[in-house]
């Protein structure tokens, strides 16, 4: 089974639930499909969905997923580190009014940067799917974790 999750943020995620409802016309996806979808307003066709979830069943469905796709907010980041499971994230972007501004994008290049899978296009989600690893953020080393303040000084200081 595969978990997709974007969170409860009021802006929509529309473009990963096209890249997953494109996966599965292609047949690249042929499993289940549990959908936690907050205000989305394009779904994919054959997937269960589930606009909110309380946090042990979230977590109960982390654990049963194969893999999990997640926007890439600090929150789910965190939990999914914690909880061990295969991720892929794909950051919400204020270029196709997902959110107000990049920070998840700007999180997603510095954590690219550690080895986390990131999907910013759908070909990215086909090959993290057909041969998905674990990722830990606690596992850092100092040099990445230095590289990493480095990363995330320069896209967030002010010019």
């Amino acid at each position: 089974m595969i978990l997709v999750s974007v969170g409860t943020e009021q802006f929509p995620f529309n473009r990963l639930m096209q890249w997953v409802e494109l996966l599965i016309q292609q047949e690249l996806i042929n499993e289940d499909i549990i959908v936690q979808y907050g205000t989305w307003t394009f779904l994919p066709s054959g997937t269960t969905v589930y606009r909110l979830v309380k946090e042990d069943t979230f977590r109960s469905l982390i654990r049963k997923a194969r893999v999990v796709i997640a926007h890439c907010g600090e929150g789910t980041v965190l939990l999914l580190d914690e909880m061990q499971q295969p991720f892929i994230l794909v950051p919400r972007s204020v270029r196709y009014q997902e959110h107000v501004d990049d920070h998840q994008v700007e999180l997603a290049l510095a954590l690219a940067e550690m080895g986390v899978p990131i999907a910013w296009s759908p070909g990215d989600l086909v090959r993290f799917l057909q041969a998905p690893f674990k990722t830990s953020i606690s596992d850092v080393t100092d040099s990445s974790a230095q590289s990493l303040c480095r990363s995330l000084q320069s896209h967030f200081s002010p010019t």
